[in-house]
């Protein structure tokens, strides 16, 4: 069995049995073919089927030198459910990953922004300009409903359900939930929609896509962060932030204000409540809320 063969099944696999995105499915491509280089570099040919547990060590010390812990577990994760797959698929007996222990990771404490450092990132975006419109919309969009960037990009205006306050989101998977808008957030869609974007050229492809570039095209995820970056700089915001620290926020934001993490998990689409749990990691003071809120002894 040749690698490209052996990844392309496994994508379809990804794809059709795990309904995995595009994006999820190129990493895992990416992953393995870092296995396959490192591999048969020079004379060497070594099958996916023929695989050892000592090739899997060397291959780990070797990205243990160039890669972090969360990387380095990224791709540990990747290649034993390739060889899980292949396994189920009869091909081989044993996982040669099925001793191999993950790094360690230390989980970083995502970065957020105030409601004042929002405002002002809105604020100074210029309205003289015809993408500005589009631009408050989408920040307005990445925070008060907080979408990851996958999302956003692929919103489309038969998701928007404005009279019940709510828009469809399709995440992770294709795993789709309801999430509630605000009235400011709605404006700023519709506005957009209204005006800008009607007045320019649409792609048919992409008619359906709430925010498209200036040749009528879905927005990439690379516009996004450039997008985000010049507002923060304009802004004088130090941090170093992305389009998810939106999200970020968001959560935060939510979670400070009274708000439960069983809620906020699925507002954000997380599979596992263990993910949104690093938000109560953000501000203390929403653990001592609760103690004074809800413990008999208060």
């Amino acid at each position: 069995m040749k690698w490209s063969s052996a990844i392309n099944d496994f994508k379809d696999y990804l794809r059709i049995e795990r309904g995995l995105s595009d994006n999820s499915v190129y990493s895992y491509e990416n992953d393995l073919n870092k296995l396959n280089s490192f591999l048969n570099q020079g004379k060497k040919k070594i099958k996916p089927i023929d695989v050892s547990y000592e090739n899997i060590k060397e291959f780990i010390y070797f990205i243990s030198k160039e890669l972090k812990p969360n990387s380095q577990s990224r791709i540990i994760s990747a290649l034993r459910s390739f060889y899980d797959y292949l396994i189920f698929e009869k091909l081989i007996k044993v996982n040669p990953l099925s001793n191999i222990e993950s790094p360690k990771i230390q989980r970083k404490l995502p970065s957020t922004l105030s409601l004042n450092e929002i405002n002002i990132m809105i604020n100074r975006i210029n309205k003289k300009k015809s993408d500005s419109e589009r631009n408050k919309a989408i920040i307005e969009t990445l925070y008060g409903c907080g979408l990851r960037v996958s999302e956003l990009i692929n919103l489309k205006i038969s998701d928007l359900f404005f009279n019940e306050d709510f828009i469809k989101v399709t995440g992770k998977g294709n795993k789709q939930r309801l999430v509630p808008i605000s009235y400011v957030n709605k404006k700023c869609i519709k506005d957009y929609i209204t005006n800008s974007r009607s007045k320019g050229k649409i792609d048919s492809r992409y008619s359906d896509i709430v925010f498209l570039n200036r040749n009528g095209k879905k927005l990439t995820r690379a516009m996004i962060f450039i997008i985000v970056k010049k507002l923060s700089e304009i802004s004088g915001i130090k941090k170093t932030i992305s389009p998810h620290t939106f999200r970020h926020s968001f959560a935060t934001h939510l979670l400070e204000n009274g708000a439960d993490l069983k809620t906020i998990q699925q507002l954000l689409g997380h599979e596992s409540i263990t993910t949104t749990e690093i938000y109560m990691h953000l501000d203390n003071s929403a653990l001592v809320k609760v103690i004074k809120k809800f413990h008999p002894r208060s």
